[in-house]
């Protein structure tokens, strides 16, 4: 196979050209091949929901410019591939103007398929708490798992399982706050204790109307008086960057090519996220900070 640009390529700069094969051509499955995306069908399985339209814009970008670098995983039907992870890659890949995909291609039955999509979803992508709850009852109910099972392949123990579960005892008026992030996981821990769908829903907008912290909701639950809860600060996060911060973000996100995530608290504490989706990239990210330690 002839060599590529590596621009627009991505994956092909890292790997060996040998290795990087036409679909149509190899028999031996497993190893990563260029898969047309019109040969590819979205997967019926895929827990997420919902792909927010501007990290997908942003993905696309980069994909636009620098390729591929993590291949999605397909398996192998008649005459097309169907995706058993990576979707939103595939997306991106669509919208940049592609035509092919860097790909595993595997065999898998529709159950296999089912709760490889499920945990690949839960362990790699940023799925909000209500898909990620839904993604842990389909393993109960389809793939027959119980949460100790569960909890060795995710890698996540059974309480917290158990804790996004219950999310979906909760009335639909609340679960898509908590898709929507009006409410935090501590608020929706808390209301899961309330057995009163009407005093629940009270609450819950109680919450979002006066903006009310975890800890003022736990005490409400528990049937906390107003005058209690006024002795009790309201600590409210940061939702605007100061404009030092918000600056020093928009460099970094362009020195390290990707989108950082700053998060700043009422009392100044924060942390900066700098995501990568491949060894390559953190091997870069290392010698970026080194060159920068050096000067």
């Amino acid at each position: 196979m002839s060599k590529k640009s590596v621009l627009g390529r991505g994956l092909g700069a890292l790997i060996d050209d040998n290795k990087y094969e036409k679909a149509s051509e190899i028999e031996a499955l497993g190893t990563v091949n260029e898969v047309d995306l019109s040969k590819i069908k979205a997967n019926p399985f895929q827990p997420r929901t919902n792909f927010e339209k501007e990290a997908l814009d942003e993905l696309t970008q980069s994909i636009a410019k620098l390729g591929i670098i993590q291949p999605i995983t397909l398996r192998k039907l008649d005459d097309y591939f169907q995706i058993i992870s990576g979707e939103r890659r595939y997306r991106a890949a669509l919208q940049a103007g592609l035509k092919t995909i860097p790909a595993y291609v595997r065999e898998a039955d529709d159950q296999s398929m089912l709760e490889m999509a499920l945990v690949e979803n839960i362990q790699r992508e940023d799925l909000n708490a209500i898909e990620i709850a839904i993604s842990y009852q389909r393993l109960i109910d389809e793939c027959q798992l119980s949460q100790d099972s569960m909890s060795e392949r995710i890698g996540k123990n059974r309480a917290t399982i158990s804790n996004y579960l219950r999310l979906l005892k909760l009335p639909v008026e609340v679960q898509i706050g908590i898709r929507d992030k009006k409410i935090g996981m501590g608020h929706a821990r808390a209301l899961v204790a309330l057995e009163d769908h009407d005093e629940l829903l009270k609450i819950y907008f109680k919450i979002i109307n006066e903006e009310l912290s975890v800890r003022k909701t736990e005490l409400l639950v528990k049937g906390a008086s107003e005058e209690e809860l006024l002795k009790l600060p309201n600590k409210k996060p940061v939702t605007t960057l100061p404009e030092n911060f918000s600056n020093f973000k928009k460099q970094l996100a362009q020195r390290v090519k990707q989108k950082i995530d700053l998060k700043l608290d009422a009392k100044g504490k924060g942390k900066i996220i700098i995501p990568f989706n491949s060894d390559e990239e953190f091997e870069e990210l290392v010698k970026m900070f080194n060159q920068l330690s050096e000067n």
